[in-house]
């Protein structure tokens, strides 16, 4: 495997064999590995990574954008080969994670993995649970899926609600503390956190029944398992919990674990390390790239204050 110091040296002596930028030679070192991860496969590879650990200030979350970078990268790919998505994300908009699942349905069918090297949490663990299987390292965490309005969570919305009427009933003289609490919340966000819910859950147990449980006689009893798992807000005490290889194998879901075949595992990391310089030492803060070089990136605008 090419570790992290590996990589570094690599671009660096591309960079001075062929007198490029730093963008340029992390691209050619990083286009390389997925080439060699792909004939190793057989299979098609999207890497779709998010600049959230390195440039948490910059807006890197899953949004309806993505689809345009999605639609270049499957462009001339053959799908009759499925495909493997690399996912490194922190997650984003619900709508916009349902959308992009369904068009990456379209075009390959139920034939797609997912690979987590490091992490994929909320909607990118929906994505997840959309692929027939997942594919993870010792160190990969996925994260629940319980949604959240604003960065306010759905379920601690309902749960404090809950908790306010039972107190109240029990003991009237609470209604003023409760109140100023529940008087921050606007008309109609109660349902709105509830349709949150139902609608984030009831895809990924779908996704789940369809794809990754297709020919399981259990099928419909072990997504409502996982969902449940996913979802337990009172269990799982934040939205930022880190979910291990284990654990994920453990509420039911498909793993596969990469260091099985210790190629894989290899290439796997190597590419991830390739993304890691790329967004860490370039301007760019998201990239979804195709093994064949095809990449659409977002970058930092860059801004030149004259000297006086």
């Amino acid at each position: 495997m090419a570790n992290w110091k590996d990589i570094l040296e690599q671009i660096h002596g591309r960079k001075l064999e062929n007198t490029t930028r730093a963008t340029q030679a992390v691209d050619i070192v990083r286009r390389n590995y997925l080439k060699k991860l792909t004939k190793h496969t057989g299979r098609n590879v999207i890497a779709y990574y998010s600049g959230f650990l390195s440039k948490p200030d910059l807006p890197s979350d899953i949004n309806d954008e993505d689809k345009n970078g999605f639609l270049m990268a499957v462009h001339r790919l053959e799908r009759n080969k499925g495909l493997d998505l690399i996912l490194h994300t922190p997650g984003g908009n619900v709508s916009a994670t349902q959308s992009l699942v369904n068009y990456l349905h379209k075009m390959f069918g139920s034939d797609i993995r997912a690979v987590v090297p490091q992490i994929a949490m909320s909607a990118g663990t929906m994505i997840a649970c959309s692929c027939k299987s997942i594919i993870m390292t010792k160190h990969s965490n996925l994260g629940p899926i319980d949604p959240h309005l604003r960065g306010i969570p759905a379920y601690g919305v309902i749960q404090e609600f809950r908790r306010a009427c039972k107190e109240i009933k029990k003991d009237p003289s609470k209604i003023p503390i409760w109140a100023s609490i529940i008087g921050q919340y606007r008309p109609t966000f109660l349902s709105q956190c509830e349709n949150a819910i139902k609608r984030s859950n009831s895809f990924v147990e779908e996704q789940l029944k369809k794809i990754m449980f297709a020919d399981d006689p259990k099928a419909a009893q072990k997504s409502k398992k996982i969902v449940r798992l996913l979802t337990d807000y009172r269990g799982n005490k934040g939205h930022d919990r880190h979910i291990h290889t284990e654990e994920c194998e453990s509420i039911g879901l498909n793993i596969e674990i990469a260091e099985k075949d210790q190629t894989l595992q290899d290439l796997l990391l190597s590419v991830h390390h390739c993304y890691m310089h790329s967004l860490m030492n370039t301007p760019s803060y998201k990239i979804i790239e195709n093994h064949l070089g095809a990449a659409f990136v977002k970058q930092q605008a860059s801004v030149v204050v004259p000297s006086p």
